[in-house]
């Protein structure tokens, strides 16, 4: 059993939850996952390492409750245990100096943008972030993203935080003005992720987009989480979860994410799902 030590709301229906993992601490890098297990009748789900303290024997897990299992996760609280935590999970993010690298978090991947973030500023590069939300009340780390970036834009659609817009407005104003950029990390929803890859396709600049599909066991037995990355049949689990945005068919993901709509409207009360 993993015990919760912390939870904390970040924002409307985003929680924050200390786990003491020190296996997973232990071992885990920038840019990974686990697959969590609330009890023995759950789904399986993945969630990206936040943050971690080897020290404490902690990873921070940061998801938003919007399926059957994310919404029961969030009724949890510190003192309860999770039965499974499987991890570390994926390949790490690959940390070099590569000079200026602009990192890219909308909505809830502002959380696994941000030790990724961390990582590059403490390899030596210039790190600028974006990170956005549909409003103030939905944006999430703005004091942890600050930290650990050279620069900071933020933006939302309703303009009550920042810039009025989108996160790749700022992006766009950076190539316009010949921002020397050497690589982009853009991690949040799908057609955000697409949109990135889509200005910096043009431009020619490395663009790593974090996949998170639907997953199952987490070790590219199932085939659960395959995507198309140039072409071919990748698994996210264990190929990615980062790939080279200009190679990916967002559209076939897409419509992936949309597979289980149905099955998930009749598990609103998640009663059905967990019997």
């Amino acid at each position: 059993m993993y015990k919760i030590l912390e939870v904390e709301e970040l924002s409307e229906g985003v929680k924050s939850f200390i786990i003491d993992a020190p296996l997973v601490a232990r071992k885990c890098e920038a840019g990974q996952f686990i697959i969590l297990r609330i009890d023995e009748n759950g789904e399986r789900i993945p969630l990206t390492i936040a943050d971690y303290s080897r020290e404490k024997g902690t990873i921070q897990l940061i998801f938003q409750e919007v399926g059957a299992t994310t919404r029961k996760l969030g009724q949890l609280n510190a003192g309860d245990a999770l039965l499974d935590v499987a991890g570390p999970l994926g390949k790490a993010t690959e940390i070099e100096n590569f000079g200026v690298v602009v990192c890219i978090g909308g909505g809830i991947g502002v959380a696994p943008v941000y030790p990724i973030a961390r990582a590059y500023k403490n390899a030596g590069n210039k790190v600028i972030s974006i990170i956005g939300a549909r409003n103030s009340d939905l944006l999430i780390m703005e004091k942890e993203m600050r930290s650990v970036s050279d620069e900071l834009h933020i933006t939302t659609d309703d303009g009550s935080a920042g810039r009025k817009g989108l996160v790749v407005d700022p992006l766009k104003d950076m190539i316009a003005t010949d921002q020397k950029i050497d690589r982009v990390m853009a991690i949040g929803p799908m057609v955000m992720m697409r949109g990135v890859a889509e200005v910096t396709r043009s431009h020619e600049i490395h663009t790593l987009v974090s996949l998170n599909p639907i997953m199952v066991d987490g070790t590219g037995m199932c085939g659960g989480c395959r995507c198309s990355v140039g072409g071919e049949t990748k698994f996210a689990c264990v190929d990615g979860p980062e790939f080279d945005g200009h190679k990916v068919d967002f559209n076939g993901l897409m419509a992936r994410a949309r597979m289980y709509q149905t099955e998930e409207r009749q598990c609103k009360g998640y009663g059905a799902c967990h019997k």
